[in-house]
């Protein structure tokens, strides 16, 4: 596949207040903010024309200063608080960057800094089967364990009585006749401009899964955090 017919614009979004881990995304793996470990894969995808950071924040604006990627806008603070979405900050990001160097961007990727341990690899399969597919849109997404699906989960009642989530729950005591179910992980979106400038969706419609085959970790407490750091001692030279 050749990326040379179009512009692509790579986003890192890190607002500053993060409730789980104070500064989450400063924090390091290996020696590296998770900021880092975003801006260092982006940079090594030469298709990228441009890498930006989307933040609110001074101090990770600094970060990612450091690790070689623009900061050239603070997010505004309405598009960093915990009711924004996410589709919203990387929209303003995309216009902005488009307003302030007199552009036009075909395609973005937003990767998210607390999916730390991501390759090139598969941030190129996401892309690929995009424009391969014709799809709107592609992320990545990885299986949901069987113990956690909708047909193994109960609701509890007034008087904590288990009840399955599922009517007929009761009837999937063998996993293997479970549906597979899939959940976004967080290593990779990519989006073509149309569909999130004109009709602000990435998921909703005509969105490709690029399925990873292998145990992911997205940062939302200390815990996550410390089991990333573990995985990246044992396979470190995987993410180099």
């Amino acid at each position: 596949m050749t990326w040379k017919n179009y512009k692509i614009l790579a986003v890192i979004p890190a607002r500053g207040g993060s409730k789980g881990i104070p500064y989450k995304n400063l924090q390091k793996i290996g020696n590296i903010s998770l900021i880092g470990h975003s801006a260092n894969v982006a940079k090594k995808l030469k298709w990228i024309d441009r890498i930006v950071l989307s933040t609110d924040d001074q101090k990770i604006a600094d970060e990612g200063l450091k690790y070689g990627i623009e900061v050239p806008f603070m997010r505004p603070a309405n598009l960093a608080s915990d009711t924004a979405t996410g589709a919203d900050a990387w929209k303003h990001a995309w216009l902005t960057c488009e307003e302030l160097w007199d552009c036009q961007f075909d395609i973005s990727i937003l990767l998210q800094p607390t999916t730390p341990l991501r390759k090139t690899d598969e941030i190129e399969k996401t892309l690929t089967t995009m424009l391969a597919g014709n799809f709107d849109a592609a992320t990545t997404v990885s299986k949901v364990p069987g113990h956690y699906t909708p047909q193994k989960i109960f609701t509890l009642d007034q008087s904590d009585v288990l009840h399955f989530y599922c009517e007929d729950g009761h009837k999937y005591s063998n996993r293997q006749a479970i549906p597979s179910y899939y959940t976004r992980n967080g290593l990779c979106y990519a989006v073509k401009r149309d569909t999130l400038i004109n009709h602000g969706y990435i998921v909703e419609k005509n969105c490709a899964a690029v399925i990873i085959d292998r145990p992911i970790i997205n940062i939302d407490d200390p815990y996550d955090l410390e089991l990333a750091r573990f995985a990246y001692d044992k396979e470190r030279n995987d993410y180099l």
